[in-house]
């Protein structure tokens, strides 16, 4: 009986928290300087927030020339790293490691993953390697895993691709409802360097809309910790 109420207290807890931060969230969209400093007067819990930014565009995920995936790297990284492996020839093995991957090869990585080994969080390889990584389409493919062109997990230069998403690039893609999701640092980061990261985030999501999208493109932006509210931003 003890637990159980140490459990709800602590839930309650996060309520108090969370109403008190509505209550002094912005009512309408504000601008990126704006929506950080927004932010950092909501009540915080003790560990540093990841934060993250999700826009609502008006694309039709069904639509093949409206989806939209690829990858990007912020100007201040996002305060953590990636377990990155790398599917290569035995001669660039050695590079691909002293970039930072934490296994690289070809058929001998591939019987590894077979067994069960999945001890990463992105996977690299080389365009001559697909024709061998397609045999993990099943395992890889669920997860999100599988290299791909579009992402940039498919690269001639592994090394420095193994590099990038190690030090943080991220892979982005429209979901069912046209969201797109990404990482844009943590709570302990300076305000500009948030700033210029999510200014980043709403540049490159402009670059890339599709030509065929018609009305409006970028309908809602919104900025959140993960454990605070949600500010929408103007982008």
């Amino acid at each position: 009986m003890a637990i159980a109420t140490a459990k709800v207290k602590v839930k309650l807890h996060g309520g108090k928290r969370m109403r008190a931060s509505l209550e002094t969230r912005p009512k309408t969209a504000v601008s990126p300087e704006e929506a950080i400093s927004a932010l950092r007067k909501f009540k915080a819990p003790k560990f540093d927030q990841t934060v993250n930014v999700v826009v609502n565009l008006g694309i039709d995920p069904k639509a093949a020339d409206q989806a939209l995936r690829g990858s990007m790297s912020m100007p201040h990284g996002i305060g953590r790293t990636s377990r990155v492996i790398c599917f290569c020839g035995s001669d660039k093995v050695a590079g691909a490691k002293a970039a930072g991957a934490v296994e690289a090869g070809s058929d001998d990585l591939v019987a590894k993953i077979e067994q069960g080994w999945m001890e990463f969080d992105v996977a690299v390889a080389s365009p001559d390697m697909m024709r061998i990584v397609s045999k993990l389409g099943k395992v890889l493919g669920p997860k999100g895993l599988m290299p791909s062109p579009k992402a940039g997990t498919v690269a001639a230069d592994v090394a420095a691709a193994v590099k990038e998403y190690g030090a943080g690039k991220q892979e982005y893609r429209n979901d069912d409802s046209g969201n797109v999701q990404c990482v844009i640092g943590k709570m302990s980061f300076k305000d500009d360097q948030l700033i210029d990261n999510l200014k980043h985030f709403i540049a490159i999501i402009h670059k890339v809309k599709p030509s065929s999208v018609k009305g409006v493109y970028l309908k809602k932006c919104v900025v959140a910790g993960s454990m605070s509210p949600s500010v929408q931003v103007n982008a």
